[in-house]
């Protein structure tokens, strides 16, 4: 292989470092949305996790109003 005189070193090991670059930076780019798609499948969990509390939450705050009622009816 014979490469033209014009073409100099350090112009393929600029070219070689950009493809580097790029190489890790999309190797970056798709560690991250890994992560993404890792948070968003917990995404529905957390949610039905969520309702049930704020039901029970909810259920509490009934229970705590039936008590001061009995409460202030003696």
């Amino acid at each position: 292989m014979r490469i033209d005189g014009r073409v100099t070193l350090a112009l393929i090991a600029a070219l070689f470092l950009e493809t580097a670059g790029g190489l890790i930076w999309a190797g970056r780019a798709a560690a991250r949305l890994e992560e993404v798609e890792r948070a968003v499948a917990t995404q529905p969990e957390v949610a039905e996790r969520l309702a049930r509390l704020e039901e029970q939450v909810a259920e509490a705050r009934r229970a705590l109003a039936r008590i001061e009622h009995r409460l202030d009816e003696e």
